[in-house]
């Protein structure tokens, strides 16, 4: 364009110097994948791994899902008091500062609620089968996401440890085995908190010690004396 009688600043292009390639618009500020900057990062830690890294295979958890009577002390506190026990592996298991308190008040509102409404519902006669059918309905879908959310709880814990499935999915676990997976989920923690719990590791055994040897060792030079209980260096001149 031009202003007036002002000369054009503007060059025309020719067919020449026109581009082969018409770049819509946008197209010039699209990501590039630099394999450089593609690093392996720990999902649970977020360290940087190496290329070759490959994760380490499950193992087994070191007590059974059955095995509540190995642990007097959590059987005990999960038949009488599951919540107390359910909010103590919480606490210890959660990476946020989240107190036992409100996990234990959760579950005994969610679980010990549900079995005593179940309860009263046997107990009581005389009620209308909609609503008794209605009302177990609402306690399958209660007692359905409360698996769902300690099945989370459970899986949180086979990855910080890399646990195996065992015996089946955290969330029917959960859903049929729910106060022993607890007494479980808490002998698996003390055992891998205690001091005397090995993990198994490779054994490396370091390099032997090289010691420098000279053909004139008994060979004493008067000229610069060698103290071996200080760490003096005395120079004399010559």
């Amino acid at each position: 364009m031009s202003d007036g009688g002002a000369p054009s600043r503007y060059v025309k292009l020719t067919k020449e110097q026109a581009p082969v390639d018409e770049v819509n618009p946008g197209e010039l500020n699209q990501p590039i994948q630099v394999p450089q900057l593609a690093v392996y990062k720990c999902n649970e830690c977020g360290q940087t791994l190496p290329e070759n890294f490959e994760a380490p295979a499950d193992e087994p958890w070191t007590t059974g899902i059955f095995g509540c009577t190995e642990d007097m002390d959590s059987f005990w506190q999960g038949f009488f008091c599951p919540s107390v026990l359910f909010g103590r592996v919480y606490e210890t298991l959660s990476e946020e500062e989240t107190s036992w308190k409100r996990a234990c008040v959760c579950h005994s509102i969610v679980v010990e609620g549900g079995l005593t409404a179940a309860s009263l519902l046997l107990c009581i006669p005389g009620i209308d089968p909609h609503t008794t059918f209605l009302f177990w309905e609402s306690l399958f879908f209660v007692w359905w996401m409360c698996g769902i959310y300690t099945g989370d709880f459970r899986q949180t814990l086979q990855r910080k440890y890399h646990l195996q499935n065992s015996p089946c999915d955290p969330c029917m676990v959960h859903c049929f085995l729910h106060f022993c997976a607890v007494c479980q989920a808490h002998r698996e923690m003390k055992n891998r908190l205690s001091d005397n719990f090995v993990m198994p590791m490779t054994v490396v055994n370091p390099p032997p010690v090289q010691e420098m040897s000279s053909s004139n060792d008994g060979h004493h030079h008067d000229s610069v004396p060698v103290s071996h209980h200080s760490s003096d260096l005395v120079m004399r001149p010559l």
